[in-house]
């Protein structure tokens, strides 16, 4: 065996990447971790967290709302964007250091380069510098997607620069109808501006439970958030000041800016991988793994978003938990992706785990849906028109509870833990046998007793 410079190289300092490099050092590797922009990656960096924190901020306006229901007057508040983005500049400074020094702490390297494979052992540093490397591990995450070039697409952000604007916007059109684009158009309504929403399809939130779609639309647009479905922007002129973005439905919006949150794309080019034999899944366009997160190169290895699988950040770093204790640590471990809680951090917030109405539907013969909306405690005296939504899907046959949903404040913290339940495959009994804690908008969860709808398949003839 060629003398190795080290027994691991992770290309990608983001979660995933940094996990795996961590616990591959516990177990004796010599490892050596690159990333080209900012240790932490996009979750840490220009992703979940600056976003979370974002999201808290926007959270006040109605909070100031509220207070008067309860005897509060308070003072007509401002808001300065400019504070908001050095306090969260400054906790992201934080973070990406600690990513930095609990890497290093664990006994592996760092580099401040850009890794590119030169063959499946060899890696070239933008530096200039070769290393080879026993194994790789390729963790580069994913990219915004701004689809098909339109004209104007130069003028069009991302969720990379919609971090660090220089100020906020007075309206702004954002393109898409996903995680990303409703949780920003949610924080930019909080802030003040004008927001309006336009996605392609029949409605938002696509491959999410159907009731969960339309009750977030419902209560989005309560909130005074355009959602346009059904049209895309086709154009986006500018003005001296502002935008112009033209519609395929024919007309036209303008705003301060115009942003794109139409999905991501796998962070493959330019790495390298047809020099070290690593294939591309056709499919989705993400590098081809098996169950071990193992790809067409018997040494690398590639987790997270940049395989496309399911791009979460937990799910990135179970992967390359999983990754390095398979390779490193003399234990097959083999990642389970089904029953995954997410949330979207919109406003009402989503929690959800598990199948939707529409996938139990197909996959079983019998299905029972339990289902409550009802006003949150906190609105009969604040006066705010919103309302929560919690279901359940339940397999008819065995009574097991397949899929949990819920719309309203603390929605993602208590999906958090349902996903605990639906993991060790609880019943519809397990539920109703728990004693609910009240007063709670979670009681409704274990105090739903009749069913709102079944749905029981003919048996084929």
């Amino acid at each position: 065996m060629a003398e190795f410079d080290t027994d691991l190289f992770v290309i990608g300092g983001g979660s995933g990447g940094v996990r795996a490099a961590r616990i591959a050092a516990t177990h004796g590797a010599r490892v050596m971790i690159a990333e080209e922009y900012r240790m932490g990656g996009t979750c840490v960096i220009r992703g979940c967290v600056p976003k979370k924190l974002m999201v808290y901020a926007s959270h006040f306006h109605q909070e100031f709302e509220d207070a008067a229901g309860f005897g509060w007057t308070v003072p007509e508040p401002t808001f300065d964007w400019s504070t908001l983005i050095a306090n969260k500049d400054r906790e992201i400074a934080r973070l990406e250091a600690a990513y930095t020094t609990n890497v290093e702490k664990s006994g592996a390297k760092v580099v401040k380069a850009r890794a590119v494979l030169e063959d499946a052992h060899t890696i070239r540093l933008s530096t200039g510098e070769k290393i080879r490397a026993n194994y790789v591990l390729i963790a580069t995450g994913g990219a915004p997607n701004h689809g098909t070039a339109i004209p104007g697409i130069e003028h069009v952000i991302s969720s990379n620069e919609v971090f660090h604007l220089p100020s906020l916007p007075r309206r702004i059109l954002i393109q898409g109808g996903g995680y990303i684009a409703l949780e920003f158009a949610c924080i930019f309504a909080g802030l003040g501006s004008d927001v309006t929403v336009v996605y392609r399809g029949e409605n938002i939130l696509r491959g999410f439970d159907e009731d969960v779609r339309a009750h977030v639309r419902s209560e989005m647009e309560k909130e005074g958030i355009t959602i346009l479905t059904g049209c895309t922007v086709t154009k986006v002129d500018k003005h001296a000041h502002d935008f112009t973005s033209h519609l395929s439905s024919g007309s036209s919006i303008a705003s301060d800016k115009v942003m794109f949150a139409i999905g991501r794309h796998p962070n493959v080019a330019g790495l390298g991988l047809d020099k070290a034999g690593v294939a591309i899944n056709e499919k989705n366009g993400g590098i081809a793994v098996d169950p071990f997160s193992k790809t067409s190169a018997p040494n690398i290895y590639a987790i997270g978003d940049v395989t496309h699988r399911i791009n979460l950040t937990p799910v990135a770093i179970r992967e390359g938990h999983a990754f390095a204790d398979t390779v490193f640590g003399n234990r097959e471990v083999r990642v389970d992706h089904a029953d995954i809680p997410t949330a979207v951090f919109c406003q009402p917030e989503v929690g959800t785990v598990g199948l939707t109405e529409n996938q139990a539907r197909e996959k079983f013969t019998h299905v029972d849906i339990y289902k409550a909306t009802f006003r949150p405690m906190k609105a009969t005296l604040s006066g705010r028109d919103t309302r929560m939504l919690m279901k359940l899907v339940v397999d008819g046959a065995t009574d097991r509870v397949v899929g949990c949903h819920i719309v309203g404040d603390g929605a993602a913290e208590m999906v958090q833990v349902l996903g605990i339940a639906v993991k060790m495959k609880a019943t519809k009994a397990d539920f109703d046998a728990t004693m609910a804690l009240h007063p709670t908008a979670a009681e409704e969860l274990v105090t739903m007793r009749t069913p709102s709808a079944r749905h029981v398949r003919a048996a084929a003839e």
